[in-house]
């Protein structure tokens, strides 16, 4: 009976387990990118051939990019690209151009939000 009850205790908490892991507190991409988390801070990276879009968010809600600086640095085999992100609106900083993404790419996102000291993420580009 013992065995039966650990048993029944065990399936109940890894069911709720999820429930309570992260609530409200949402990482996935929302704009297809790719989403890392500085200091409670998101920083989703869509890197696409023709621009770089950089999506910031504080617990899901956007966070004003006005005032800030972002530079992301790709890394595409032995090729290695610097390139400023300007403000675009809301919580966006944008480069337009011509970039080499996709698979094997890594990048590293420099960004200083205004008003809070730099952070440094780095992301492996799909």
């Amino acid at each position: 009976m013992n065995n039966l009850k650990g048993l029944l205790f065990s399936v109940l908490m890894l069911t709720m387990a999820p429930v309570f892991a992260g609530a409200g507190h949402d990482h996935g991409p929302k704009h297809g990118g790719v989403v890392r988390e500085v200091s409670s801070i998101t920083y989703e990276l869509v890197a696409r051939s023709d621009s770089l879009t950089l999506y910031v968010h504080d617990h899901g809600k956007p966070v004003s990019t006005e005032g800030a600086k972002a530079v992301v640095t790709l890394y595409a085999g032995s090729e290695k690209t610097g390139v400023a992100l300007e403000p675009a609106g809301d919580n966006r900083m944008a480069a337009k151009g011509s970039f080499k993404v996709g698979v094997g790419v890594r990048a590293t996102l420099s960004v200083t939000l205004a008003g809070k000291p730099e952070v440094r993420a780095n992301y492996n580009l799909r």
